[in-house]
């Protein structure tokens, strides 16, 4: 058993140096940069090997997008203030929201952008996506008059908060308004 149990460890210990050397490529130039080919040298395994651990490029997309997850409900759990008024709750977990965009941009591309085999909104959609959502629910809950409003009103705040990270990204927003966008919407989901 105790072979078993390394060759496992082992295993464990080759995806996670995959999957840290796909991120810090992808932060570094982006996802385009990200080969197959690229990944086996920076991580001193053949191709093959890669392929072993992930079927393709969008498996490897997909575990570092689960990766993403994790860490953006953790984010958003941690500005969590029992104490502040909802108007609080929401502007912090919107800042969260908007700070985890701007410091991953590749990893929120890999979350929310780029085509992977990931179920939003189902029965099978994994734990931590659905925590990043419940975060954001909770943030919306003491503004929506019900159940069935709840998670219309989480999926447009979601979506502000969305497009605001994207084009903050892509250089199409005032880079000087930051401050004054978070306002203006925490202010219009508040009245």
């Amino acid at each position: 058993m105790a072979i078993h149990e390394r060759k496992a460890r082992e295993r464990e210990a080759r995806e996670r140096l995959i999957i840290d050397a796909a991120r810090e490529l992808a932060e570094a130039e982006g996802w385009d940069a990200v080969t197959t080919r690229r990944l086996a040298e920076r991580v001193e395994y053949s191709q093959p090997v890669l392929y072993s651990h992930f079927a393709g490029m969008g498996a490897l997309m997909a575990a570092v997008a689960m990766e993403g997850f994790a860490e953006i409900a953790e984010a958003l759990r941690a500005v969590r203030t029992p104490e502040a008024s909802p108007s609080e709750r929401l502007a912090d977990v919107a800042s969260a929201y908007l700070d985890f965009g701007a410091r991953h941009p590749a990893l929120y591309d890999a979350m929310f952008s780029r085509a992977v085999q990931l179920e939003f909104a189902q029965e099978s959609t994994p734990a931590p996506m659905r925590e990043g959502f419940g975060a954001l629910r909770e943030a919306v809950r003491p503004l929506a008059a019900d159940a069935a409003e709840l998670d219309a009103l989480t999926e447009v705040f979601w979506s502000c908060l969305h497009g605001l990270v994207t084009l903050a990204a892509t250089g199409r927003l005032n880079s000087a308004l930051v401050e004054q966008r978070l306002t203006a919407l925490v202010a219009r989901f508040t009245r």
